[in-house]
């Protein structure tokens, strides 16, 4: 298996110092950066498998900077986390909003931190690896057939409610806004109403319970592992 590279963006040399240490212990190649721009030079050169990335930097912060990674062809599937000081709600929506796949917050445990990472980066390759059939825990769903088992329990899911369920177990680290999965499971040249996915949600949370999917208020929707 090829070394998974990580890219850190951050303007606290000291953080920097310490999440290499650590991260290299467990494997990882480490690349750093200390502002936005940089970061963004580097990860479009070296396509990291995943970007730690502080939200308040000069210059260019992290919102900004998360945008721009996200527009670059060829970082379509590097996993984006924000580190950040700031807790606050409406900080962590921004950071969602702007395409990250997880938002922490410091003061950051580095143990802790190198765990998550691990799970994320082992769940994303698991789902890569996945063609025809996707498992995550007790649910089973099996693209060929439009069937779905949850402990054992079996559900033949219309069309559209399988295919937003299918979508939404290809990422699971990944908040899928409300405009992509209109284009991803309905298309661009179908006029569906506004109330069309949400009632498509209520439909799966009913059959494989609450909670299952969650909502991000104002983002889009999530399946929970």
């Amino acid at each position: 298996m090829s070394q998974k590279k990580i890219l850190l963006i951050d303007d606290e040399h000291d953080i920097l110092e310490i999440l290499s240490y650590n991260l290299e212990k467990e494997g990882f190649a480490v690349f750093t950066a200390d502002n936005g721009a940089e970061g963004i030079e580097k990860a479009t050169e070296i396509k990291p498998d995943l970007i730690l990335l502080d939200v308040m930097m000069p210059d260019k912060d992290g919102i900004e900077t998360c945008q721009d990674l996200r527009k670059i062809k060829g970082l379509e599937s590097t996993l984006i986390v924000f580190l950040s000081a700031r807790g606050e709600e409406f900080s962590q929506l921004a950071g969602y909003q702007a395409g990250a796949n997880d938002y922490v917050v410091k003061v950051i445990k580095p143990k802790i931190l190198v765990s998550k990472i691990n799970a994320l980066l082992q769940l994303t390759t698991k789902s890569e690896d996945v063609n025809k059939v996707i498992e995550i825990g007790d649910l089973i769903i099996d693209k060929d057939n439009f069937r779905v088992t949850q402990d054992g329990k079996v559900f033949l899911l219309p069309k559209k409610e399988f295919d937003l369920l299918y979508l939404l177990a290809s990422n699971t680290q990944k908040v899928f806004k409300r405009e992509e999965i209109l284009e991803k499971v309905w298309g661009n040249d179908v006029i569906v109403g506004e109330r069309t996915i949400d009632v498509h949600i209520r439909r799966l949370r009913e059959k494989l319970g609450d909670g299952r999917i969650q909502t991000l208020k104002g983002i889009g929707y999530k399946l929970v592992v």
